[in-house]
């Protein structure tokens, strides 16, 4: 763990009400005392620790900077688990920079991104899981993220973790108990006892897997194509989802030669939607391009809006672009323009994706996609009591997990001897300590708090 002071602003850096400059190492309260004088006359040190003290907040020579609050922690009482201290401001960015540069005279060094929470994390104050809930929680966009993250942070993915490793470790446990001390009076290790051990592991890590697609909704969101035939309507559609001009409208068709893209929150679920050209055949070599990065984005989606004319017969080629997308991703049939429609054109003997007819313009119909969009990926009732894999890093260490113990049920069946079999439970021990951080490479380490912002 290192052990060098560092420092931060912890707030954002534009022009705020208020400003945090944050310090955790070795003389945080120390170093922060030499740029902070209490009004009452006494040292920082000489108020309890966690109490704000009101005082001047002065520059590298001296003179007067601001006004503020100051507070310390003793370690291992804070949430690095160091000794800290923190600057609360006025949020003006020039003062932030100018009590930066005093702290780091003062003996601080500039943090960097994310280097608090991994201090957190290596002094055994938060494990990995709770560690990544941290961005997750400040990079929630729905209130459904939100819940999760805080849950996740408040470590129920990490007792799930924790209850199947312990599972696991008790089969390790008392083979080796039995082997080492035969004469003790002691369980037999017999090969029913442990395939019950085993397939009970075996269920529990194939459960928790099943829950990493909602949590990758929840906190990355869902790649939503929106496609269709040239001037069907999918830049008016978009704009209404985002609630502002965010893609040109005219009535040429063509007008949408590249994609668009634009987060919307529909029916409780984030979308990251992108706006495609018109497909059709074209002779000009840009739309063409636009009409090719169409189909790319068609079939990485992970949901597709299809849009049709509702007041227009669907030509042959919008029913095997709807058929297409089908095959591709879930996919919700969109009929556009119903303020423009007398009546919507019946489509018959055809077998169609859940549908909604609506007027991107007035508005009609969106609560209706909404609630199909919603069937389609459940949020749920996430909170602190639901354990949810939200990153590829924890679902795949959850998979060799479970293909570790899959082996050892292979192995079983086929009259392995459990000495041998056990290396597959050891695999999966390794991990499924990966996943809260117990076994872990520091490459894997330095990748996981690059994403963390400065000051976090």
């Amino acid at each position: 763990m290192a052990n060098d002071l560092i420092a931060a602003l912890a707030t954002g850096r534009g022009r705020t009400a208020i400003g945090i400059l944050r310090l955790s190492g070795p003389g945080a309260a120390q170093c922060a005392e030499k740029c902070f004088t209490p009004l009452d006359g006494k040292p920082l040190t000489a108020h309890a620790p966690g109490r704000l003290v009101y005082g001047d907040l002065r520059d590298t020579e001296g003179r007067l900077l601001d006004k503020v609050l100051c507070t310390y922690a003793k370690a291992p009482h804070s949430y690095t688990g160091e000794d800290t201290a923190e600057l609360h401001c006025h949020g003006s960015p020039m003062v932030l920079s100018l009590a930066l540069e005093a702290l780091f005279a003062a003996g601080a060094r500039q943090a960097g991104p994310g280097e608090f929470t991994r201090r957190a994390f290596l002094g055994g104050k938060l494990d990995l899981t709770a560690a990544e809930a941290v961005m997750d929680l400040i990079d929630a966009e729905t209130p459904a993220a939100a819940r999760t993250a805080a849950g996740q942070l408040s470590g129920t993915l990490s007792r799930r973790g924790e209850e199947l490793y312990s599972g696991l470790l008790d089969v390790m446990a008392h083979f080796h108990a039995v082997l080492d001390y035969p004469d003790e009076d002691l369980d037999p290790f017999t090969a029913e006892g442990l395939k019950e051990s085993l397939t009970k592991a075996q269920k529990g890590l194939s459960d928790l897997l099943d829950t990493h697609r909602r949590g990758r909704v929840l906190t990355r969101g869902v790649s939503t194509a929106i496609v269709g035939m040239p001037n069907v309507g999918k830049s008016t559609l978009l704009n209404a989802l985002v609630g502002y001009e965010r893609a040109i409208v005219t009535d040429i068709p063509g007008t949408t030669r590249d994609t668009v893209e634009a987060k919307c929150v529909l029916g409780g679920v984030l979308l990251r939607l992108i706006d495609t050209a018109g497909l059709r055949e074209t002779a000009d070599p840009v739309e063409r391009l636009g009409v090719e990065r169409s189909r790319r984005a068609m079939e990485d989606a992970e949901l597709i809006l299809v849009l049709w004319d509702s007041s227009k017969v669907p030509t042959e080629e919008e029913r095997v672009l709807l058929w297409e997308a089908m095959d591709l991703a879930p996919t919700v049939l969109v009929r556009t323009k119903t303020d423009l429609a007398q009546a919507p054109v019946p489509i018959l003997n055809l077998d169609l994706p859940p549908a909604v007819a609506l007027s991107a313009r007035t508005g009609e119909g969106l609560d209706r996609l909404g609630e199909l969009v919603s069937g389609l990926f459940p949020a749920g009732e996430a909170g602190e009591d639901q354990a949810l894999l939200t990153n590829a890093r924890q679902a795949e260490a959850v998979s060799r997990a479970r293909t570790g113990v899959e082996r050892a049920l292979f192995a079983l069946e086929h009259e392995v001897t459990p000495d041998a079999l056990l290396t597959d439970v050891e695999e999966a021990l390794s991990a499924l300590g990966e996943l809260t951080g117990k076994n872990l490479r520091e490459d894997i380490t330095d990748r996981i708090f690059s994403r963390f912002c400065v000051g976090k």
